[in-house]
């Protein structure tokens, strides 16, 4: 389908994952897509709705405008998000807490569309490194991210590199299955195409996300995804495993969020 690729992916370099994740191929149109994210900075957060197209068609995705939305959390909490402007809806009053769930509900053409998703606890970003690789007269930098894994086994991490602040980005997943409790060792593999490829004097600034399990599948297979071009750079189409029932396609994510830049010497 065409609207697969959720975090504006049609542009992504390389990434690396974990895992082998089967994926559903599908080139039907008309299918719900539901990008949600809530994560512990300051609110408002938005979710996004909209109808799929095949991934044969060059149309943009059609922006659903009348659907009934709700958070809602274990603590009581409950907040009707607002609709803003093409398929984007906004909360109002939701105040996020590490650890809590929560509950996105979807009401639209009669359909109900429900996620869950629990917010983990934060892990601080101490910082990056460049990571310098010699092939032959070439140097390539992959950027080593800088935290210290909590004891408890079971954290998950999505990282999300751009460049220069442009919109390529560079996914990357990682847990803590090898290196539970310690410092992270394990660099963003960075492109070695040559016009994608990092270079000296620019500006890269990574995203880490902390995420419970089933955002960190989906987001393995997204990788995956991406990683996996055919030919000339071309991607097959396919469907990572949604945490959103009644068939709809994208996700519905709680996560703790912390961001570091660095410029390449």
């Amino acid at each position: 389908m065409k609207k697969l690729f959720y975090l504006t992916c049609l542009s992504i370099l390389f990434a690396s994952c974990e895992k082998e994740v089967d994926l559903d191929l599908d080139n039907k149109s008309g299918t719900l897509v539901i990008e949600g994210n809530i994560t512990d900075q300051p609110g408002p957060y938005y979710v996004r709705i909209t109808r799929s197209v095949p991934f044969t068609n060059t149309n943009q995705s059609p922006p659903v405008t009348d659907a009934f939305i709700t958070i809602t959390d274990t603590q009581g909490q409950a907040d009707t998000l607002q609709h803003l402007a093409d398929g984007r809806y906004q909360t109002n009053n939701l105040h996020t807490v590490p650890g809590h769930t929560y509950n996105l509900f979807v009401k639209t053409a009669g359909v109900s569309y429900t996620a869950q998703s629990t917010m983990p606890a934060a892990v601080d970003l101490e910082g990056l490194q460049q990571d310098p690789v010699k092939m032959g007269s070439d140097t390539y930098y992959n950027i080593l991210p800088i935290f210290t894994d909590p004891a408890p086994l079971g954290n998950r991490y999505f990282f999300i590199l751009t460049v220069n602040g442009h919109t390529k980005k560079i996914l990357q997943t990682i847990s803590d299955n090898v290196n539970n409790g310690l410092v992270n060792q394990r660099s963003i593999i960075t492109s070695r195409e040559e016009d994608e490829e990092i270079k000296v004097g620019d500006r890269v600034n990574v995203e880490m996300q902390s995420v419970d399990e089933r955002m960190y599948s989906y987001y393995t297979a997204l990788v995956q995804i991406t990683a996996d071009r055919g030919p000339g750079g071309s991607v097959t189409p396919a469907n990572p495993p949604s945490n959103i029932n009644s068939g709809a396609l994208g996700y519905f994510s709680a996560h703790t969020t912390r961001s570091s830049s660095i410029e390449i010497r």
